[in-house]
């Protein structure tokens, strides 16, 4: 491909945009190296700042998608794009690879999730005439020409019900990540790539899997001591460097929306801040204390008031500054023994670590499970997790919008109707509903936890009773059990496959 021709675009929403973004990232660094203009290119929805918090109303909008993909192609000739959706549901997708399917003499549309295309969300979208599983049959029909290709592994189900970015957003980085690097040693290597060498390079993966779980014992005790942090009120940092400090920013920022968080509970900081992250929109920590990244902010606004309630975990490799990685360590311990780290290729370190042996890519992708297992055991161990389901999430999109009701459905054994109901109640903090609040559109309904709307249902009580009950209950899952116990409710739990599937 011709750099100034041609161009590479990974697209996503949330934790998919997030590892478009890491993707990027690593693959320009790697072909830097021998000189080459970088033809990667990266789009989240929302822009930089959703690679930090949440930024999920523009996943509904798939003309915007369309737009930010038009602008970063202008003038390019050959772009193979693709557009990363999990659950093969996000407008903002849908509406790049419905542009790309209109002008195919550009781009090749590369479709990356983790359902059936039977399965794929039908809804009506934003202000469109299509929806989703329309664009991913037509897809499927330019795939038989070889103008369009869809990638659909089916992975089974999220251990919690819902949270993408544990397996599919691994799922993710294994895929694309072996295309672009059979990509690099095709184009600047000269080597015959073909499609053993690219499943030798997926399957490797299981290495990294095996070495990351040897050690469950000590990530059982991080998630411990990091739940018990949570539990009263503490706070974790981790604390990386490079492509690993931007895997625990990810991780972090995370926890938000998935969770029902505060940004401080779990926080991430990388050496040399967003200078580090090289993202397109450069500093932006003028925004708020979300934005707030570097090492050096950690040590002017954070280590002053750090406690040994506070976990703090260094991510890095032998590839790092170890002198800098000791110094802000001896810092740290000033203030608290609770320290620990993940690092890689290294044998001895002066604080406890967890040390996996692997290569960049796959140092990535160890250090993201480690992660991901440490922040979501402890918001278990915290309460936000009933039955395996995000019970705390915050509706602030039309796919989440639809889980809120399914989880309702799930819990409750009412209809659609009813959980709805109790849904917009919730929202627009009324018990009366006017035929306004009822017929709006689904993407208008934004910012509701939950529990609330579930309680109301199952209890039988007004919004106001609900909030009470939730006030008394500042553990939700604590909450969502006093509530099915108490001998006031119906006490049952629809069985799971009696509710529809949620893509």
């Amino acid at each position: 491909m011709d750099p100034e021709e041609s161009l590479i675009v990974l697209s996503g929403c949330g934790t998919s945009g997030r590892i478009a973004f890491l993707l990027v990232t690593s693959f320009n660094e790697m072909v830097k190296a021998p000189k080459q203009k970088q033809i990667c290119s990266y789009i989240i929805a929302g822009g930089d700042r959703a690679m930090l918090t949440s930024q999920e109303a523009p996943e509904d909008d798939p003309a915007l998608g369309a737009r930010m993909l038009d602008k970063i192609c202008a003038g390019k000739k050959h772009v193979l794009f693709v557009g990363i959706s999990c659950g093969m549901s996000a407008p903002f997708v849908a509406g790049q690879l419905d542009f790309c399917l209109k002008h195919l003499d550009v781009f090749t549309p590369v479709l990356l999730g983790f359902n059936p295309v039977h399965m794929a969300r039908s809804e009506p979208m934003q202000d469109c005439s299509f929806h989703f599983k329309d664009v991913a049959e037509r897809m499927i029909a330019e795939q038989r020409h070889k103008k369009a290709f869809v990638l659909n592994p089916v992975l089974g189900a999220e251990a919690i019900s819902g949270s993408s970015r544990m397996k599919g957003g691994s799922a993710t980085k294994i895929i694309l990540e072996s295309i672009l690097l059979a990509g690099h040693e095709a184009a600047f290597r000269g080597k015959r790539v073909t499609p053993e060498c690219i499943s030798a390079w997926i399957t490797a993966s299981e290495m990294v899997y095996e070495t990351t779980y040897s050690h469950s014992d000590e990530l059982a005790a991080l998630i411990h001591q990091a739940g018990e942090s949570l539990q009263m009120k503490a706070h974790v940092y981790y604390i990386g460097w490079q492509t690993l400090g931007i895997i625990g920013l990810t991780d972090a920022s995370e926890c938000v929306p998935t969770f029902g968080a505060d940004f401080d509970d779990i926080r991430g900081f990388i050496n040399n801040g967003f200078r580090e992250m090289k993202n397109k929109e450069g500093d932006l920590s003028f925004l708020g204390p979300e934005f707030v990244i570097g090492h050096k902010d950690f040590v002017d606004t954070i280590l002053p008031s750090l406690s040994q309630n506070d976990v703090m975990l260094f991510l890095f490799t032998v590839n790092d500054d170890l002198h800098e990685v000791t110094a802000l360590a001896d810092q740290v311990r000033r203030r608290t023994s609770n320290l620990h780290a993940i690092a890689h290729d290294l044998e001895k370190f002066t604080i406890p670590v967890i040390v996996m042996v692997s290569h960049l890519q796959r140092w990535e992708l160890s250090t993201k499970w480690c992660l991901n297992a440490i922040s979501t055991g402890a918001h278990v161990l915290k309460g936000k997790v009933y039955m395996n389901y995000m019970i705390d999430l915050r509706v602030t999109n039309s796919k989440l919008y639809r889980r809120a009701i399914n989880i309702l459905q799930r819990f409750t054994g009412c209809s659609k109707g009813e959980c709805e109901r109790a849904l917009l109640r919730a929202i627009y903090s009324t018990d009366d509903l006017s035929e306004d609040m009822t017929s709006a559109d689904v993407w208008k309904h934004t910012d509701v936890v939950v529990p609330t709307a579930l309680v109301m249902i199952q209890c039988g009580c007004t919004l106001a009773e609900a909030r009470h009950h939730l006030d008394c209950h500042p553990v939700i899952r604590d909450a969502v059990s006093a509530c099915f116990s108490s001998s006031k409710t119906k006490n049952f739990i629809k069985p799971l496959d009696s509710v529809e599937a949620e893509p």
